[in-house]
């Protein structure tokens, strides 16, 4: 079966914060980003990064992630079918833990799934919206 989609770019990458303000001004003040969106909710601080973004998500001592910092990567994909996208994945043996879902990175809001790399790092595969794609 041919790769029904093509990786477009990198949308974002969420980085676990044990100290959020001193990470906020480090890539705001520092760094020179500038943050776009917050969802309290979550604790979600997104930060404009070019055309990409940095989510900056709260971290904890103690968790099953203590080694782990980076929580996840998105790439940014074109697809025409996710039910071709997600057979092609599953043929590979790799698992996609639900339907595609809509959620919001650096082009917008668009429908994403999550698998994981062999080494157990999470991959989000977010469709591009209509216009963006590879050039």
């Amino acid at each position: 079966m041919e790769r029904p989609f093509q990786i477009a770019e990198l949308d974002h990458v969420v980085v676990r914060c044990l100290d959020q303000s001193a990470m906020l001004d480090f890539y705001t003040r520092v760094l020179g980003l500038r943050e776009e969106r917050r969802v309290e909710g979550l604790g979600l601080i997104q930060l404009r990064a070019g055309a990409s973004m940095i989510d900056l998500v709260p971290g904890r001592r103690g968790s099953d992630h203590d080694s782990l910092n980076v929580d996840h990567f998105c790439l940014g994909i074109t697809v025409s079918a996710w039910d071709a996208a997600i057979a092609y994945l599953e043929e590979r043996h790799i698992p996609v833990a639900s339907q595609p879902v809509a959620r919001y990175g650096a082009r917008g809001t668009g429908l994403s799934i999550y698998i994981n790399d062999p080494e157990g790092n999470v991959i989000e595969l977010k469709q591009m919206p209509n216009g963006a794609g590879c050039g």
